[in-house]
């Protein structure tokens, strides 16, 4: 099955964890560093910038302790790029990537390069459970929305990827003949016939498992010349392509497909801030793997491209994150 990014703890749904006298300790010290006049924000990064589990038990506890919502703190105390930062660490990760939607459903027109990334994917469990927060946080059913700012076949692909339909992965169901005749196809639907049938694509690619849509792949490629990659960068248009890509390359490599996305948000002129705080942010659970990933494609660590294209608190933030994870040498 597609990986999970949410941490075990999200799944359990436990508001009253064991907390232990750390998580305690990180809430005094959050308290402490936003006290008066003025934020110590070198205390409050060292503080908040905590693993996905711990985010988790810091937020509850710290509104149990002092009676505040741990977010709202951070929006008030702090603001840019660090202080939206500190808001979504301040959220369980299915909050914060519920926010991350609205924020980019918000205003004029959705931000399809931050959508696509949460919604396509992701394991069932996952999308199962985002659908679920989003409606108890702002009461609005995800789909509805997702119809209402978007069109085409980007709307389409993504009301597919919201349906968390991955088919569990059965060796007497997912045989080489289906994938032969699932690899056809594919063929059909796009490359093969004048006109391309986008559902049928949409279909293969979002409902197979990793293992079987590898050897689709691997009988496509054998016998048309491509990679399913290829053929829907030819296929597709440009409004949809890169959620195409970005579901058979996270049911395939994830890790690098992950890398490939923070590159993504520094590329070209200027950087896609909330792009790379929201892949710092969202993907901690499986930051490790992702490091090296990035570490082997481009030869050089994620620190190396945060020190590049941000700074100031922020810049000292994201740091933080990701040396907590790989520590710099």
């Amino acid at each position: 099955m597609t990986i999970d990014i949410y941490p075990p703890i999200v799944y359990e749904g436990d508001l009253t964890p064991d907390f232990g006298p750390e998580i305690d300790d990180a809430c005094e010290k959050i308290k402490d560093s936003v006290k008066g006049f003025g934020t110590r924000e070198d205390k409050l990064i060292a503080a908040i910038a905590k693993g996905p589990e711990e985010r988790v038990k810091v937020s509850l506890r710290y509104k149990e302790i002092y009676g505040k919502d741990l977010a709202s703190v951070m929006k008030k105390e702090c603001s840019g790029d660090f202080g939206r930062a500190l808001e979504l660490l301040a959220l369980p990760p299915d909050i914060a990537e519920a926010k991350l939607i609205k924020i980019a459903t918000d205003g004029m027109g959705a931000k399809n390069n931050h959508l696509y990334p949460i919604i396509c994917g992701r394991s069932n469990a996952d999308i199962d459970l985002l659908k679920k927060t989003f409606y108890r946080t702002y009461g609005k059913d995800l789909g509805s929305l997702m119809g209402s700012e978007l069109g085409g076949d980007l709307e389409k692909l993504i009301l597919m990827c919201l349906q968390g339909c991955e088919e569990e992965f059965d060796p007497q169901y997912h045989t080489e003949e289906k994938a032969k005749a699932d690899s056809e196809a594919f063929y059909k639907a796009g490359q093969g016939k004048m006109g391309t049938n986008e559902k049928k694509m949409f279909e293969i690619i979002c409902f197979s498992p990793p293992q079987h849509l590898r050897a689709v792949g691997a009988d496509y490629a054998d016998k048309r010349g491509y990679t399913l990659s290829k053929a829907l960068e030819k296929e597709l248009g440009s409004g949809v392509e890169d959620a195409g890509l970005f579901i058979v390359g996270m049911k395939l490599k994830p890790y690098e497909t992950i890398a490939n996305l923070i590159k993504k948000s520094c590329k070209g002129f200027g950087t896609d801030e909330l792009l790379l705080t929201a892949c710092i942010v969202r993907y901690q659970n499986i930051l490790h793997q992702v490091m090296i990933a990035y570490i082997e494609l481009f030869g050089k660590t994620i620190q190396d491209l945060v020190k590049e294209e941000t700074g100031g608190d922020y810049r000292k933030l994201l740091l933080t994150l990701l040396d907590r994870v790989m520590p710099r040498e």
